[in-house]
């Protein structure tokens, strides 16, 4: 049996239409790492299942970190609704907080989606700006990099989105994931000098990368949304995004049309993603 310590970031509370059904970022990050978790457990030994616990820490009106001498396994960071330059308290903390314990801390892995991914990217050295007014919203199709097609296993990935804001600078010694003809830095991961594979095998076409050796590892995407969380969402920011982006983004909560999983879901946050982090885990 494997029991890991997994502590989350919340960046934001969800609106309550979305808190009444699915929870807080906690709650929808829980959800999304036990439904991935499961078809892993099945193909494991009984002595050999993988258990996990997720802690919260309200880091916008608690300012509540997780402390020092707790061990996590690791680190999630949430979406929010702010954006990562604005200059507010607790953003500068969290920028200082991410920055200080990716050096301090190296055996806890660190995941950022969206807003997770700005401020990762801002805290080691990228930057974050709006992207243009240009908006991605629904589930998008993300062309994937040689390394991230060897992570993922696949030649594209399916993610629900909802941003405006993009990383134009990544941070040193990152490596892109994925891209979109509007957004360049779709995700990245980082490695430890120790657990980096050389530049000739993260070069080359068919990089072979063991999922252990990621330390960071972040999308601007959200494979924690539901079609459900992605309506709401839109349905609540229409007035910002416009109505032509909202009604695209609309038909797009559910999925691209033509493309069904196996699992169910409209896009590969459980089925693909999932797996991907708890490999990066050490869960195979």
């Amino acid at each position: 049996m494997t029991a890991l310590r997994l502590a989350c970031l919340m960046c934001d509370t969800p609106m309550p239409s979305i808190k009444a059904v699915h929870g807080d970022y906690r709650q929808i990050f829980e959800t999304l790492l036990t439904l991935s978790l499961t078809p892993i457990n099945a193909s494991r030994s009984n002595q050999a299942q993988v258990t996990f616990t997720l802690d919260g820490y309200d880091v916008v009106t608690e300012m509540a970190y997780p402390p020092d001498e707790e061990v996590y396994d690791g680190l999630l960071i949430s979406c929010a609704m702010a954006a990562v330059y604005d200059d507010m308290v607790w953003i500068n903390k969290l920028v200082a907080y991410v920055r200080r314990i990716a050096d301090e801390k190296p055996k806890m892995k660190i995941f950022g989606t969206c807003f997770g991914h700005q401020i990762i990217a801002k805290a080691l050295g990228g930057s974050c700006t709006p992207n243009d007014g240009l908006w991605e919203v629904g589930v998008t199709t993300i062309q994937l990099s040689a390394l991230g097609k060897a992570i993922f296993g696949t030649d594209e990935l399916d993610l629900q989105q909802m941003h405006r804001d993009h990383v134009p600078i990544s941070p040193p010694n990152s490596y892109l994931i994925g891209s979109t003809d509007i957004t360049l830095n779709h995700g990245m991961v980082m490695f430890h000098p120790w657990s980096a594979p050389s530049p000739e095998v993260l070069n080359s076409s068919e990089p072979d990368v063991p999922l252990s050796s990621i330390h960071v590892f972040t999308l601007q995407g959200h494979p924690e949304f539901t079609e459900s969380i992605m309506s709401k969402l839109i349905d609540a920011r229409a007035h910002v995004m416009g109505d032509e982006v909202a009604t695209a983004g609309r038909l797009l909560a559910s999925g691209i049309v033509g493309k069904h999983r196996s699992d169910g879901q409209p896009c590969d946050g459980v089925g693909t993603v999932g797996k991907v982090m708890w490999g990066v885990l050490g869960v195979a």
